[in-house]
């Protein structure tokens, strides 16, 4: 898969296919995409190959450990995330900036507690009020990934 900023300043490709993709509902989420939800593909960093130079911002987060995201630093566009739980070793991709978003989507909503409630969701999507216990929620494949990555 590959993806880019808007002005095309920044692209990326994935060598992998996504660990897992969420759509998180949480209000923080809500407030920096400036929409509903943020779609997120969970990928190795090692696995996501960048080509231009982006700038590294700090920002809060929910959990009070924060996340830097990785925006253009011409057209501002957030390309991906790190959050401070696993840090650098796991990019949260922001489906939208796919070249194909749609072949991306959620495998769960997650924090759906703070749903709009005008936002309907597609039957039988899997959904949870807050977060999801990824040995319950990833296929065996991704669990194996993870597991390299962690004790990597």
């Amino acid at each position: 898969m590959k993806g880019r900023c808007s002005c095309g300043a920044v692209g990326y490709r994935l060598t992998l296919p996504p660990l897992f993709t969420h759509a998180c509902h949480c209000s923080w989420c809500q407030r920096e995409s400036g929409s509903a939800f943020a779609l997120n593909a969970l990928i190795e960093t090692d696995r996501l190959k960048v080509s231009g130079q982006v700038e590294e911002i700090a920002l809060p987060s929910a959990s009070g450990k924060g996340q830097t995201v990785a925006r253009c630093p011409i057209c501002r566009v957030a390309l991906y995330s790190h959050y401070a739980g696993v840090g650098r070793k796991l990019a949260f991709v922001r489906v939208d900036t796919l070249e194909n978003p749609g072949a991306c989507p959620p495998d769960i909503h997650i924090f759906t507690s703070t749903k709009l409630a005008w936002l309907a969701l597609p039957e039988g999507a899997r959904v949870v009020p807050e977060y999801y216990r990824r040995r319950a929620e990833w296929p065996a494949a991704s669990l194996a990934r993870w597991d390299a990555l962690i004790s990597g």
